[in-house]
């Protein structure tokens, strides 16, 4: 196993590996979009990646800096306008697995990257939603990422951007959502899966190195761990040098096109 990762590195390649080739996954910017296209470059090169924009099958050399990025266009299989893309492919049911980000995440899932504080008087403006509501409800499956932190992981979110479970148990059947909504949550310190019945997220997996006081110090809300508590593999070799490379690919893609 590899040594001296990050546990930014951690957290991404743990999501990589939630993938596989058969999936058809919704990327979202930044650390969902390194997760997938690690999945694509290591143990699933078949796996379908599409973007907001409407790039179908893409398979970015580097990753992009927006979902309007040309590297999306230029290497997707097929580019299909936004609404179509919304309608037919993703409220069409065809897309099983969605990768959200969040700003503010609660313990039942539920996603808030609109406002911190009062709706009408924000202490912060957040970027909004995009197609984020539309994804938790109607991909197959939710998968988020984020680092854990006090103002990131919540007891109760400033606004309901994206909704997870709602208040747990049944909520998202009784809004008549009939997707699984969130089902895997990676930080950068742990791996949670949400209870069967409550819905309520439950840590699954250390990443190495982490204590269960240091995931509670991080979060918001009192955590549950699983009586079968695991260590999280440490990245493989492979694993580590994809993610560097294309990170490191990026880096100098990016600077160019500033310079």
């Amino acid at each position: 196993m590899a040594q001296g990762f990050t546990p930014d590195e951690m957290m991404t390649i743990a999501a990589a590996r939630a993938l596989g080739n058969e999936d058809i996954c919704f990327v979202g910017i930044g650390a969902p979009s390194a997760a997938c296209n690690v999945a694509r470059l290591t143990h699933a090169p078949d796996i379908t990646l599409i973007y907001e924009s409407g790039t179908i099958g893409t398979a970015p050399d580097v990753l992009p800096l927006s979902i309007g990025d040309g590297e999306l266009c230029d290497t997707a299989t097929t580019t299909v306008s936004v609404p179509e893309m919304f309608r037919y492919w993703l409220q069409g049911g065809r897309i099983s697995i969605g990768f959200l980000g969040a700003a503010q995440l609660d313990k039942f899932g539920n996603i808030n990257t609109t406002v911190i504080g009062d709706y009408h008087d924000p202490k912060t403006r957040l970027p909004g939603g995009g197609g984020a509501p539309e994804i938790a409800s109607s991909c197959g499956e939710i998968f988020i990422t984020m680092k854990q932190s006090l103002r990131g992981m919540v007891d109760k979110i400033d606004f309901f951007t994206s909704f997870g479970h709602g208040t747990g148990g049944n909520a998202r059947a009784e809004q008549g959502i009939t997707t699984k909504g969130p089902t895997l949550l990676i930080t950068d310190l742990a791996v949670w899966r949400p209870d069967p019945e409550t819905k309520e997220f439950t840590v699954m997996s250390l990443h190495p190195g982490v204590t269960r006081e240091q995931v509670q110090e991080t979060c918001g809300w009192t955590v549950r761990f699983t009586e079968d508590l695991t260590e999280t593999p440490s990245p493989t070799d492979l694993e580590l040098q994809t993610l560097r490379d294309l990170k490191a690919r990026t880096k100098a893609a990016h600077e160019g096109a500033a310079a």
